[in-house]
Parts: structure tokens; C-alpha cells; sequence
């Protein structure tokens, strides 16, 4: 709801800037019905509103005085408030902001488990907006203050590659860094200082050359990710297999479809730790099945066979229908942060 004039000073602002108007106006116009040229008539205006009072351009008539005595009651009054309501806006502007900015700081300093997406760019909204709408908070960093103004998402404006500045959007906290700047070489500094600071931490770092792949993997990037090799593949899939494209879109990105692909990392303190596929029964329990299992080595195994023991590091990747992947969550016992949809 739209705040009273009273209590907002930008609208007043407008008004009393539009009054000023129309006395600087009217009082140049009334000089020039008195006989003054243009540049007279606005400069008599000006310094007889702004109290400044020189001298009279040319001597005023008794109409003259009248009409310059009419109009200091109106001006300097009308000027007065002008200045202090755009002196008020721009106070209460700075306080406003310096609040916003403080519960900001207290809402990051409360996460845990987050993802801090660097650059917020159009790589960066897009990686934003999926992560939210997967359930995890996020934190972005950015060093332009008008990309940022106005966003309802948690985030810092700074260089990412400053370390105090991701100090501040909670690197020691954070599950996941997703380095997504414009450049290689900053992605490549952002997976560097991340590294340093958090060794256990997963990275995923945007590469816009096939060359820096390599380069981000020895920084520390637990994935690298082109953009444009994979828009390129996905657009070709569509040309071969579209059904098939559509289809995995859907399953991986349409919360409201009847299945989704998740992924489950078997805790050290799992119950299923140590038993076999067989003997974990998960599909005849949950009725969800098990697409592919990938070791603590990183290697894939699909469809790996009911004799599979399970051990903890491993990741279970399963489709069903949600309330089928939450009876697999409760027979694992894995924390959200071991919990991320497959990406």
C-alpha cells in the first residue's frame, strides 16, 4: 500500500519541486510584464527567491515592489521547504540503505550450507534463480551497485576476488562457490581464493575458453562448466533426439512433474553403509529406482547390479515421484547439505 504524502518525502519532494518551478516561472514572467528582458527578468527571480537580494536590475516601480514582495513571501518559502524535504529524502535514503545493509549482514551471518554465486550477470541470475527454486538460500557477490539495486536475494557488493569480501558473504559457512564472473581469469582467482580458504568446499567455476578448463580443474574447481559448448550440445541433442532432450528437461527442471532425478550421498553413519543393493532394498520400499551409483573415486557405475555394496562417499542417483525420493532420504539419513538435486 502506497505511503501517505505526509510521511513520504520523495513524493513531496516532486511536489514541492514542481511549486518551485511555477514560482520561478511566474515571478520571471511577472518581471517581464514589469518591463524587464528575458535574462533580467529570470536573474531578478532567482536572486529575490534565494534571498541573495544583489540589487535590482533596474529600478522597481510601486507595481514593481508590490509584486517583488509577493513573491520573496512566496519563494523563499517554497525554496526553504524544497531544500529540506530533498535534504530529508536524501537522509532518510542513506538510512534506509544503511538498515537494509544491516539486516542483510545478519541474514548472512545466520546461513549455513549456502551457495555463493559470484557475478550476476546473466549466468549468474540463471544459476540464482535454479538454486533458489531447489530450496537453498543464496548469496551473491557482485561489484556493480546497479545490478544489484533493488534485489530481493541476499548479496554483497564487492570484488569477489577479495577475500574479506567473501568473508562476508559467509565463505566459511557455505556449502557451494560458484565462481561465474565474465572473465576466466577472475573465475580463475575467485576458485583460487576460495580453495585457500575452505579446502573442503565444493567449486564450480564457469569457463567462457576451452583452454581455461584445465587451468580452473589445477585452481581447485571441482566442476568447470562452458556455457557455450553446453548450449551448443543441448541444441544439437534437440535437432537428434528431441523427445529424449525435452524429456530430461522436464524430469530435471518442472517441480510440478510426476518425477524428478535426485542424488543421495550414503553417509559414514548411514544404516545402508556396508550393505548391499540387494539387502538395502530401497526399490521394493520406496518404489523409486536407481538410475546409476558413482563411487568415492567419481567413477559411474549404471545400473550396478543388486550384489553392489554400498559404502559410505558413494552417491545413489534415483527417479521417482517425490514422495518416493523422501522415503529414500529417511532410509539414508543424509544431511541437506549431502542432498542436492543432479545438476
Amino acid at each position: 500500500m502506497p505511503r501517505d504524502d505526509a510521511v513520504n518525502p520523495l513524493r513531496r519532494l516532486r511536489w514541492s519541486a514542481f511549486a518551485l518551478i511555477v514560482v520561478l516561472l511566474g515571478g520571471t514572467i511577472g518581471y517581464l510584464i514589469l518591463g524587464f528582458g528575458v535574462l533580467d527578468a529570470a536573474y531578478q527571480t532567482v536572486t529575490t527567491v534565494s534571498t541573495v537580494g544583489f540589487r535590482e536590475v533596474q529600478p522597481l516601480s510601486h507595481a514593481g515592489q508590490i509584486f517583488t514582495m509577493v513573491l520573496i513571501m512566496s519563494g523563499v518559502g517554497t525554496v526553504l521547504y524544497t531544500f529540506g524535504i530533498a535534504f530529508e529524502s536524501l537522509v532518510e535514503g542513506q538510512l534506509r540503505e544503511e538498515q537494509r545493509r544491516r539486516r542483510m549482514d545478519r541474514n548472512i551471518a545466520a546461513l549455513s550450507g549456502h551457495v555463493v554465486v559470484c557475478g550476476w550477470g546473466r549466468v549468474g541470475r540463471s544459476i540464482a534463480r535454479h538454486v533458489a527454486e531447489s530450496g537453498q538460500q543464496v548469496v551473491v557477490i557482485d561489484n556493480d551497485p546497479e545490478r544489484l539495486r533493488g534485489l530481493e536475494i541476499l548479496h554483497v557488493v564487492g570484488d569477489a576476488t577479495s577475500d574479506s569480501v567473501l568473508i562476508e558473504a559467509g565463505i566459511e559457512r557455505a556449502g557451494t562457490l560458484i565462481a561465474a564472473i565474465d572473465t576466466d581469469a577472475e573465475n580463475l582467482y575467485v576458485t583460487l581464493s576460495g580453495r585457500s580458504m575452505r579446502p573442503d568446499l565444493f567449486i564450480v567455476a564457469r569457463a567462457r575458453d576451452e583452454s581455461s578448463e584445465a587451468k580452473l580443474c589445477r585452481a581447485g574447481a571441482d566442476r568447470v562448466v562452458n556455457p557455450q559448448a553446453i548450449g551448443g550440445a543441448r541444441m544439437a541433442a534437440f535437432v537428434s533426439q528431441p523427445h529424449v532432450s525435452e524429456f530430461l528437461d522436464v524430469v530435471m527442471h518442472d517441480r510440478e512433474f510426476e518425477f524428478q532425478l535426485e542424488e543421495f550421498e550414503i553417509a559414514a553413519d548411514s544404516p545402508l553403509a556396508g550393505v548391499t543393493l540387494r539387502e538395502s532394498a530401497i526399490n521394493e520400499h520406496t518404489g523409486a529406482l536407481i538410475l546409476a551409483l558413482r563411487t568415492a573415486d567419481g567413477t559411474f557405475i549404471t545400473k550396478p547390479s543388486l550384489d553392489t555394496i554400498l559404502a559410505a562417499g558413494q552417491v545413489l542417483i534415483c527417479i521417482g515421484a517425490p514422495s518416493e525420493l523422501s522415503q529414500v532420504t529417511g532410509m539414508i539419513r543424509i544431511s541437506h547439505e549431502a542432498n542436492r538435486p543432479v545438476s
